[in-house]
């Protein structure tokens, strides 16, 4: 019987989608929590408040749990490229070989080097070699980031590479790959969203702990700070990032533009939908509400500009999961536009003075933070999706990279293999970020230290 599931690249797919998906849950807070962690810092040493040094203490155990279960779900995915996607890997590996080598000798063992000072170094190294280890863990976070993303970025949009004797690709000009345009757009949305999720995270603690009446000094720090951060973050995430990431999809990939709106006939004055359900069979947009010429505009600066649709290439040529590409980004953006709207009216509320005692929006902060996980998924989805057919967009197919030597049932086997451990490690870091919750931040002070202690070590 023919079917998707007898197909070796749909288990190969499913198994690295599975992978990275759980895997990505815990980078993306230990990058949005390091530059909370360094701005903390940065106002004890400032103002010898030790609530400051509280809150450090208390989210840098929060950030080594995420840190610890994310280089134990990443390692699988490093192996991955060598035997489900060897054949990917032949081809391209003397490209992305690079910076993925890059992101494990410069930016990993810089995070990882100071992310224990952090958590237990504090009285050895006093308080400007503690502030020194937030920022090494905060900039080798981001750093390993940029590298990860520069891979990606060039399997969205090639560019610096040459083709070798041998047919496989290799590196023409490093400055060219490392700084793909693509990727400095990428890596701005991308850690932004970062920072929503670590925003939130923060936030939904503080409402915890402002509902349950603990912690008071610390929950109406965490509340401020994850809600203003949020605001701004959201705000960036929409624009100039999303936008710049819209107009780079639109210039060198039109057909994912297409499919991301459903937009199967071109012209100018092209429709954002709002809402609608993508028939492919029937090749149009149904029961579709639009704002006129807002694609237009998004993707390329101007009302009348002309917006490519899909039937303007081959089908071959369409990204082979039309439905769950334009369900991803929009759900995606809704979720944005509701962030936006919900730490606005945190921040007014924080502003008016009315923020801790407003119950019923301390309940949706605390409910609320799971949602920047999805919608930074559902961004990935809509990248990785909308990428289709290709491995490297225009250069490597998909269908050609994956490993003929490893059957379904190798893939399948490793798969649920996969899902058991991960649900296993996700129990035990479910439980020991509670137990920490569960603590606290330790005995509330507002003392402030002698301002010259606070600086001469």
């Amino acid at each position: 019987m023919n079917s998707i599931f007898n197909d070796p690249g749909f288990w190969h797919r499913l198994q690295f989608g599975f992978t990275i998906v759980y895997h990505y849950l815990f980078p993306q807070l230990t990058m949005g929590l390091a530059w909370f962690l360094v701005y903390w810092k940065w106002r004890a040493l400032r103002t010898g408040d030790e609530k400051y040094n509280q809150a450090v203490r208390f989210w840098a155990k929060i950030f080594g749990l995420n840190f610890a279960v994310g280089v134990v779900t990443g390692i699988p995915m490093e192996f991955q490229f060598g035997t489900n996607w060897a054949d990917f890997s032949k081809y391209a590996g003397g490209v992305i070989g690079q910076t993925l080598a890059m992101e494990g000798m410069f930016a990993f063992f810089l995070e990882s080097a100071f992310v224990g000072a952090l958590i237990w170094g504090e009285k050895r190294l006093g308080p400007r070699g503690h502030f020194a280890a937030a920022l090494a863990v905060a900039l080798g976070s981001w750093l390993s980031g940029y590298f990860i993303l520069v891979t990606n970025s060039f399997m969205q949009h090639p560019v610096g590479y040459q083709i070798e004797a041998n047919g496989s690709l290799g590196i023409a000009s490093m400055s060219a790959y490392l700084l793909n345009p693509w990727a400095f757009v990428q890596f701005a949305h991308n850690q932004l969203a970062a920072v929503v999720t670590g925003s939130f995270v923060v936030a939904a603690i503080g409402a915890f702990y402002a509902l349950r009446d603990l912690h008071p000094v610390q929950a109406r720090l965490y509340l401020r700070a994850g809600t203003f951060v949020g605001l701004i973050a959201s705000l960036l995430v929409a624009f100039p990032t999303g936008d710049q990431q819209a107009k780079m999809v639109g210039n060198h990939q039109p057909i994912t533009l297409a499919a991301m709106e459903g937009k199967f006939e071109g012209g100018a004055m092209a429709p954002v939908a709002l809402i609608g359900q993508p028939n492919v069979a029937k090749q149009q947009l149904e029961n579709p509400i639009e704002v006129p010429g807002a694609l237009s505009f998004l993707a390329y600066g101007h009302f009348g500009s002309f917006v490519h649709g899909l039937n303007d290439f081959p089908k071959d040529q369409w990204p082979d999961n039309l439905e769950l590409l334009y369900y991803s980004f929009h759900l995606m953006i809704t979720l944005g536009t509701l962030f936006i709207v919900l730490m606005g009216f945190a921040t007014l509320q924080n502003w008016r003075g009315k923020l801790e005692s407003s119950r019923l929006l301390l309940w949706v902060l605390m409910l609320a933070f799971p949602y920047p996980y999805i919608a930074n998924t559902l961004g990935w989805m809509t990248a990785e999706l909308g990428r289709q057919p290709w491995l490297i967009y225009g250069l490597f197919h998909t269908r050609d990279g994956y490993s003929r030597v490893v059957s379904n049932g190798d893939a399948i086997f490793t798969l649920i293999g996969f899902t058991g451990l991960y649900f296993v490690l996700g129990l035990l870091f479910l439980a020991l970020t509670g137990r920490e919750i569960a603590k606290g931040p330790g005995n509330e002070t507002t003392a402030i230290v002698d301002q010259r202690e606070a600086v001469s070590i």
